[in-house]
């Protein structure tokens, strides 16, 4: 402006031109602001549309691989905050033994195979094995047996026959409560029923299990297996499966009628590959303040091959599942290797799988 306003006097030699001549140079600067400020409007807006298409592209990014290294960077935070919600102890285990620990016989009897779900418990001085056997050439009915082991490896059949010929009994789930052995199990055509125990032997049957939709009518006609019950302040939890399209759950106080807490399954298959075609659960477990199900998944619309995974609840509704599945990968010797659970013990853990055989795990930081 110093400037300006000494080449203006040097120019002019009237008051009148002066006037002039400011005049005119204040309209110069009045443009030159208005351009200035503009600028900074279409800056601002510029910055503003910057961080909308950061969001998009975002949005955009899938797989997370395609993504800037910003956008993978941020994604590898949220996995591992995911991850730490899986302690080791769970999900990273390695075979103890090359062999099954039990299988069926092999030969003529009731119990030739096994089929699905065996279900242990470490109660008292002696670990109990309730199994189902069968035998393809006496035909298709699946039976109930009972074993013992000293250590949860070396196994002894208690009896030459079943225990329980009453009912089709497979894939079990036994829960000890009040000094009563409570079996959920498989029956004919899939549809699940209760049967109780005071000694793990004789059992008592109570016949289907009773689910409601949330409004307390039935649910739609048609299996529901694969029952698996985890049992915490007085109420029962049942998870079970449909055809293993997904898994739902109901609740109940009595053991007597089963309410969904909600009609919409609590775990669905996919979107990964490895439980695309199927999901059922195995095991509900509380460690450390959360809760774990153990499940096992088929990559194939024919079932020919079964893994087995984990998923994550505070609430025991809403399930995420192990970013690293599958635990137990489908085993190219073992292919319908399945039906896992975990079994304290007084130095850790043993984890088993129970179909087609029994096999024994323990977490990698476990094993001798």
């Amino acid at each position: 402006m110093r400037l300006i306003q000494r080449n203006v006097f040097l120019r002019c030699s009237t008051p009148l031109n002066v006037f002039s001549l400011i005049h005119k140079t204040m309209m110069k600067l009045n443009t030159v602001v208005i351009v200035i400020v503009s600028l900074c409007g279409l800056m601002g807006e510029a910055l503003a549309v910057r961080p909308r298409l950061r969001d998009r592209r975002a949005a955009a990014c899938s797989p997370p691989s395609q993504c800037s290294s910003v956008f993978r960077n941020k994604n590898v935070v949220s996995a591992e905050n995911v991850l730490d919600e899986f302690p080791e102890e769970l999900v990273d285990f390695v075979p103890l033994l090359d062999s099954p620990v039990f299988t069926g016989t092999g030969t003529d009897t009731w119990d030739h195979s096994l089929r699905e779900r065996s279900f242990i418990l470490h109660d008292g001085p002696l670990w109990t094995m309730w199994y189902t056997g069968y035998n393809k050439a006496k035909g298709p009915e699946k039976f109930l047996g009972h074993a013992t082991s000293p250590d949860g490896i070396a196994w002894t059949r208690s009896f030459t026959q079943p225990i329980h010929t009453a009912d089709w009994v497979e894939d079990v789930c036994v829960i000890h409560h009040d000094a009563l052995y409570h079996m959920f199990a498989e029956g004919t055509d899939d549809i699940s029923h209760r049967l109780t125990s005071v000694n793990g032997i004789n059992w008592i049957s109570h016949g289907p299990l009773d689910i409601r939709s949330v409004e307390g009518v039935p649910i739609e006609s048609g299996p529901y297996g694969t029952p698996t019950v985890f049992f915490e302040h007085g109420l029962w939890h049942l998870y079970y499966e449909r055809k293993d399209a997904a898994v739902w759950l109901a609740t109940s106080r009595d053991l007597q009628v089963w309410t969904n807490l909600q009609d919409e399954p609590v775990l669905r298959c996919g979107p990964e590959q490895y439980d695309a075609y199927a999901v059922a659960f195995d095991q509900v477990i509380r460690h450390k303040g959360r809760y774990y199900a153990y499940y096992h998944a088929s990559d194939q619309k024919e079932w020919g091959r079964w893994s087995t995974n984990i998923a994550t609840s505070s609430d025991l509704v809403h399930w995420k599942k192990y970013p690293r599945n599958p635990v137990l990968p489908a085993n190219p010797e073992q292919p319908l290797q399945s039906s896992g659970f975990l079994v304290k013990t007084p130095v850790g853990y043993q984890f088993y799988t129970t179909h087609p055989v029994v096999s024994i795990f323990v977490p990698r930081s476990q094993h001798p």
